[in-house]
């Protein structure tokens, strides 16, 4: 089993993407590890740089971008949250259950969170915030 493979937990239905998990003590050596293919919509890279390492300013060029699913990256300050992953047919497909400095991508399926126990956690996702009709809950009458 590669470093990549130790390190990064991966989830897929179907050969999809669903999620990825970093965890807080994944070594994949120094340099750049891109862990998601390059057509998603959102990247996720792991970063080793030595002291000294100059990265020269610069900003990205404009591009034309079709999102339709909205990816999500939550990482874990301090508690625990048990992530609940699902198959798009809404059947159950597995639980993570993340810890301090572990770190998800969701990439666009199903999913649910339980927070296990007092949870500090940092969310990004792609905007703009469309309000809450942007969701739809599997199980309505759980909501």
């Amino acid at each position: 089993m590669s470093p990549m493979e130790q390190a990064v937990e991966r989830f897929e239905d179907q050969g999809r993407l669903v999620a990825l998990v970093l965890r807080h003590n994944a070594d994949l050596g120094a340099g750049v590890h891109f862990l998601t293919p390059g057509e998603l919509t959102q990247q996720l890279a792991y970063m080793d740089n030595p002291a000294g390492r100059v990265i020269p300013p610069h900003v990205h060029n404009p591009a034309p971008r079709r999102v339709e699913q909205t990816g999500e990256v939550l990482m874990i300050r301090s508690g625990r949250l048990l992530v609940e992953l699902f198959r798009s047919d809404k059947s159950p497909m597995a639980q993570v259950v993340l810890g301090p400095g572990d770190l998800i991508l969701l990439c666009g399926s199903p999913h649910g969170f339980k927070v296990l126990e007092r949870c500090q956690m940092i969310e990004v996702k792609q905007g703009p915030y469309l309000g809450a009709d942007e969701k739809m809950f599997l199980f309505p009458e759980n909501k």
